[in-house]
């Protein structure tokens, strides 16, 4: 470690070190480097940075990256890392470390990993001032896990909200996909409710035109039949119970008429709910 020091607040996060856990936040806070301030070593939980000023070095995976206001960076545990403050400008950043059973696929979702460690922040974020609630915390006598959790939730969201990849070329169909498939885990999650395709390209963050263009190009389909298929799909699972109505099924995929039911669920699946139903039963 540089002899020379920083201004610094930090704190230690959750009590439980169970790595069964979705997220675990070990330790946060924020440093005002002096010139050539540095740390290098090995962690054995993930890590990242958010540089709030300044500039200065980092050095991960054999690769050189030299940073500023701004941007981030992202360490993995067992992996050497080195970083320094520069010395006209010294850094300041804001940190949070972390571990957990859900973390590889939160940092999926971040775009962020060993071989693309670095991202780019949009100016008036909040991710200084989470982590200064982090900081905060000591004085949470009740709940404080909790709390620590869900501000380490807003701190990816911030991320992912003001967030882009820097010095890389990203390939369109990895967006693409990811877009779809943001859409899909919505419709699974919504499809009982009164959803329209609008509600689902406002989730995803693109409009609707753009939406059906990768709908129809990745699922070959658009993704209003999509919709309509997935809830004609669940209709059938629950026509095989007899002690739901036909109109408690309708309501149970999201339509509040059952006539407009029964009359897309005969579109697709070729016969109407009472006769799929009578299908079914003679089959058991």
């Amino acid at each position: 470690m540089s002899e020379n020091s920083c201004d610094i607040a930090f704190g230690y996060g959750n009590s439980s070190t169970n790595k069964n856990h979705d997220l675990i936040v070990y330790h946060y806070g924020y440093e005002k480097c002096k010139a050539q301030h540095y740390w290098t070593g090995v962690r054995d939980h993930y890590l990242i940075h958010y540089i709030t000023s300044g500039k200065g070095t980092f050095i991960y995976n054999d690769e050189t990256y030299h940073l500023k206001k701004g941007q981030g960076f992202l360490i993995c545990p067992n992996i050497l890392s080195f970083y320094q403050a520069d010395k006209e400008q010294p850094w300041e950043y804001c940190w949070v470390g972390f571990q957990g059973r859900r973390v590889k696929h939160y940092l999926n979702q971040l775009s962020l990993s060993v071989e693309q460690p670095i991202f780019n922040c949009q100016p008036n974020n909040s991710i200084l001032s989470i982590i200064k609630k982090m900081v905060e915390s000591k004085n949470i006598t009740k709940g404080r896990d909790w709390f620590l959790t869900g501000l380490a939730y807003h701190f990816f969201a911030e991320i992912i909200q003001n967030t882009s990849c820097p010095n890389q070329v990203q390939d369109n169909k990895n967006y693409s996909d990811l877009y779809v498939k943001k859409a899909v885990d919505f419709i699974e999650k919504n499809y009982s409710r009164r959803i329209t395709i609008e509600d689902i390209a406002d989730y995803v963050g693109i409009n609707r035109k753009y939406l059906s263009s990768l709908f129809n190009k990745i699922m070959h389909t658009s993704p209003q039949n999509f919709l309509i298929n997935y809830r004609m799909n669940k209709a059938c699972i629950l026509l095989s119970q007899n002690l739901l109505s036909i109109a408690h099924v309708a309501h149970s995929v999201g339509y509040d008429d059952p006539l407009l039911f029964s009359k897309m669920f005969k579109k697709y699946k070729g016969m109407a709910p009472s006769q799929y139903r009578k299908r079914l039963m003679s089959q058991l």
